[in-house]
């Protein structure tokens, strides 16, 4: 798991230069746009509703001593709770709305490392946009399912450090789950793909590891991190398929 964490990591090193040597970036102008349109929204939204979950919180607290004081945490957890279900909401909105504009990027990375112009499985923007907001749905239920008690268990002292970790891992595994099935969906179905990916997790965890932490750089980051992953997850995913040529694929239709 360690070693595979890693080598997903390891893809992102290249990633600028293969992208400018197949001359990709004119396919990453309206997946930037989604991405910084989406993330301002949520910036927004988390703005104005932090204070009013903060205020939730502080009912907890019945006594008159220190009631300022936990009303300040309060408003801090509440900002941390908003934030943490953004970038969760976020994530998947990106991922599934910018699917027909990296699949032909995915698909134009693959054709580059296996030396040929032979596509798969040829699918439509509809079909790809699809795909991504099923994927992505069945990825967002199951990632609050585990994410939210988390976060309730992260206001208890001490334990929050390792139910912090928790969250940041499983935020990641589901951020490369999305940027691997742009190479998947030309090779397997749904079901098939989301197996693929739980034998793989290590991959999809250290490609969201990255994907997750370029977040947190200040509007750059959110405008470079979908290039970035899906190129370094592309990589990775057709290397993958390569030393697995038993894995069923599908039939051009």
């Amino acid at each position: 798991m360690i070693k595979n964490i890693l080598r997903g990591i390891k893809a992102y090193f290249g990633t600028f230069k293969l992208v400018r040597e197949l001359g990709l970036w004119k396919y990453f102008a309206v997946p930037m746009a989604i991405s910084f349109v989406t993330a301002l929204l949520i910036g927004i939204l988390a703005w104005f509703l932090s204070g009013s979950i903060g205020s939730l919180i502080s009912k907890i607290w019945v006594w008159e001593w220190g009631s300022s004081t936990f009303q300040t945490i309060s408003d801090l957890l509440g900002g941390i709770f908003i934030v943490a279900i953004g970038l969760i909401l976020y994530k998947h909105i990106i991922l599934a709305l910018s699917a027909p504009f990296m699949s032909p990027v995915s698909e134009k990375i693959e054709q580059h490392l296996s030396g040929t112009d032979h596509v798969v499985r040829e699918t439509s923007n509809a079909s790809q946009l699809w795909r991504g907001i099923k994927i992505n749905t069945r990825n967002l239920g199951l990632e609050l399912l585990f994410t939210i008690p988390l976060l309730i268990l992260s206001f208890i002292p001490v334990l929050n450090i390792a139910t912090g970790i928790l969250i940041f891992l499983i935020q990641a595994y589901y951020a490369g789950f999305g940027n691997m099935d742009y190479t998947l969906e030309r090779h397997f179905n749904y079901a098939e793909s989301t197996k693929f990916v739980r034998n793989h997790s290590g991959i999809a965890i250290g490609n969201g590891i990255v994907f997750m932490a370029m977040l947190f750089i200040p509007v750059v980051g959110i405008i470079i991190v979908l290039p970035l992953s899906v190129t370094a997850s592309t990589t990775e995913t057709v290397r993958l398929l390569q030393q697995h040529p038993t894995h069923k694929k599908l039939e051009r239709t």
